[in-house]
């Protein structure tokens, strides 16, 4: 059974695996990530723990039993409260539930783990999975961020049940 763990350095190899493996899916409904982040992943992984220590952000990868990744799920901006919510599924994983067990497992971290109250996503127009994922667990639809009009935004208040 796939378990969702806190990121932390050990888990680096998966992470570069799991994100050359699935390039091409994800940039099939997102912006891809671009050369640089590969040719300089060690640094960025590195940075990102740092978010993460700092209290940030908070970073999550869903773990087989085989020890791959086979999906990431992060809390971004974590502040006041409320936190943004991201998150990509690999290719073979897809179409399983998983996104939809891991998100609403990771709203209940949220909320009794770090407190938060609100949640907010946004998926691009195109990736009606993703949104299926969010009314699933209790999202509803919300007005975009400023400057982020060219997503579908949800919002998610934790201290209801989904």
């Amino acid at each position: 059974m796939p378990e969702l763990q806190q990121l932390e350095a050990r888990h680096a190899p998966a992470v570069l695996d799991f994100e050359r493996a699935n390039r091409a899916y994800f940039a099939s409904f997102i912006a891809d990530r671009g050369d640089a982040y590969f040719e300089h992943f060690d640094e960025g992984f590195s940075a990102l723990l740092t978010e993460q220590d700092a209290g940030i952000s908070l970073f999550h990868v869903l773990i087989a039993e085989d020890g791959s990744v086979l999906g990431r799920f992060n809390l971004f901006d974590v502040e006041g409260g409320s936190a943004e919510l991201g998150y990509r599924v690999a290719r073979h994983a897809a179409g399983r539930g998983l996104a939809t067990a891991t998100v609403r497992e990771l709203c209940g971290f949220a909320a009794t783990r770090h407190h938060l109250r609100t949640l907010i996503a946004g998926t691009s127009p195109r990736n009606l999975a993703s949104q299926k994922v969010l009314t699933n667990t209790g999202f509803t639809p919300t007005t975009p961020p400023p400057g982020r009009e060219t997503s579908v935004w949800f919002r998610r208040d934790l201290r209801e049940r989904a």
